[in-house]
């Protein structure tokens, strides 16, 4: 599928996404390169005609929790979902990986 138009798209810095740790572990790793969220009125304004530097992950909200900064490479829409791709980890702070 084709890349969401970017004509008149609105630049944003940072998207900060929250996760469950086995999605965490897998971006951590490496083997997790796609984000989905729904494709819901609320995902529709964050991401339909944006573009951002970079996504924050974190592994939930307390103040110490594991945060991951990725490379944003874009979305698409796929399946009634929106596919957010991911890029290099660029920095991984407060993580140990989970022996589960």
């Amino acid at each position: 599928m084709r890349a969401m138009a970017r004509k008149e798209t609105e630049k944003h810095g940072v998207l900060y996404l929250v996760l469950h740790r086995e999605f965490f572990d897998a971006i951590a790793s490496g083997t997790k390169k796609t984000e989905y969220r729904a494709d819901t009125p609320y995902w529709r304004t964050r991401l339909e005609n944006r573009t951002y530097s970079e996504i924050v992950f974190r592994n939930g909200y307390a103040k110490d929790a594991p945060v991951i900064c990725v490379e944003w490479l874009g979305v698409r829409r796929r399946n009634g979902e929106f596919a957010i791709r991911l890029g290099e980890v660029k920095s991984i702070k407060n993580y140990r990986h989970s022996k589960r």
